[in-house]
């Protein structure tokens, strides 16, 4: 058995074994590669990416609130539940807005009813009005025609008054001359008595025609007022058009009324409605304060609706990150809560920095101003968010880190 120098065996222990040159070349090759590539990496971030860890999603919350005043019967959502749009969340007594339906569709009733009475009523006045204003003109013609007849009556009993005049004019003169003759015996007291029997039969003859013409002119007058009173009713008559026209307003009126009462008995249908109060759109329920028995207001808020549709990002950039920056250029959001990272795009640039929109805007007018690089808020919409968060892990307020693609 050979012995074992324990000198060389120290040797052995102690001294390093140096690699060859060539494998020291290739460690250091790979560390310049590595270096330069990260050094690459972190100038084509800088260059081509704007990114920032200011910058959390944003989305709808909506204040669910009755559109009419009642007494809560039944409340059908919980704290913190997903419901769907159009998921009950709760109902009011329905029984005072089911009575006002049922006077709506009353009166509703009652208008339609005096609406086809008014319109039965525009045919009827129009033939009415024509057959009266035919009757009376016809009653016109014919009042004149007795006028002139009157007239024609009066004329012949005035010739008739004139020739009895005459007649006992010549008799009372005739009487007048035999009286100093029979006195006389000149003539015969029978012929005395003839013409005395004459002079009175000429004064009634007189008398009988002056009443003749005292008829005929009171029938004259009747018929003048005939006359008149065919020409009231001819013009009368002849506001037939006119009354067609009040009839059609009549009419229209009616109509009129019909549509409003049939407008009343929709915001009837409309308030019934109301008492069934459902979910908008998909959500949780937060801020829960409607319950059982409860009398609600108008425009009172019963819970508020985190919406999980069309959610965003609003990411605050310095104002030097916004040189470059663009709607429409696309990005990536690393959420925290998830791990995942999601795709968008930049759809809108804030018009104001945020400390301008802030409650107490900075006063730089006293002269100590100290520059202080800014932030604007700009928002970045998801692409598909629907396909990317199927189980709506997403919720409004969580911080993500978006990283925008400027170049």
């Amino acid at each position: 058995m050979a012995e074992v120098n324990p000198i060389e065996t120290e040797l052995d222990e102690t001294t390093e074994i140096v690699p060859p040159p060539s494998r020291r070349r290739a460690i250091v090759i790979v560390v310049v590669v590595i270096l330069a590539l990260v050094a690459v990496g972190l100038w084509w971030r800088s260059t081509f990416t704007e990114d920032t860890d200011d910058a959390q999603i944003n989305g709808h919350l909506i204040q669910v609130s009755s559109r009419i005043g009642g007494q809560v019967v039944k409340v059908y959502v919980d704290e913190n539940q997903v419901v769907k749009a159009g998921d009950l969340i709760a109902e009011l007594d329905p029984r005072d807005y089911q009575v006002a339906v049922e006077n709506a569709e009353a009166a509703l009733a009652s208008a339609q009813a005096n609406a086809a009475a008014a319109n039965v009523n525009v045919p009827i006045t129009t033939v009415n009005t024509g057959s009266n204003l035919r009757s009376a003109e016809a009653d016109v013609t014919g009042t004149r025609a007795s006028v002139e007849q009157a007239e024609k009556q009066l004329e012949a009993a005035h010739a008739r008054v004139a020739q009895a005049q005459a007649n006992s004019t010549k008799a009372q003169a005739d009487l007048a001359r035999y009286k100093p003759l029979v006195e006389k015996d000149v003539i015969s007291k029978q012929q005395f008595d003839a013409a005395v029997a004459a002079a009175d039969a000429a004064k009634a003859d007189l008398a009988g025609a002056e009443a003749s013409e005292q008829a005929a002119r009171d029938g004259v007058r009747v018929a003048h007022e005939r006359e008149a009173q065919a020409k009231a009713l001819q013009q009368y008559a002849q506001t037939g058009p006119q009354q067609v026209a009040v009839q059609s307003a009549r009419a229209k009126q009616a109509a009129a009324q019909v549509e409003q009462a049939q407008a009343q008995l929709d915001q009837a249908k409309l308030n019934l409605s109301y008492t069934k109060i459902v979910a908008p759109t998909a959500g949780i329920i937060t801020r829960k304060s409607v319950e059982i028995n409860q009398n609600v207001a108008t425009g009172q808020n019963l819970l508020t609706l985190v919406s999980l549709e069309g959610l965003w990002v609003t990411a605050n950039f310095k104002e030097t990150q916004l040189k470059h920056m663009v709607a429409g250029q696309t990005a990536e959001i690393e959420v925290d809560s998830t791990g995942k990272t999601y795709h968008g795009k930049v759809t809108q640039i804030g018009g104001a920095t945020g400390s301008v929109l802030s409650l107490f805007p900075p006063e730089n007018a006293t002269g100590n101003y100290v520059k202080v690089v800014q932030r604007v808020p700009v928002r970045i919409d998801f692409d598909n968010l629907n396909g990317e968060d199927p189980n709506h892990a997403l919720r409004p307020g969580l911080s993500v880190e978006p990283v925008v693609k400027v170049k």
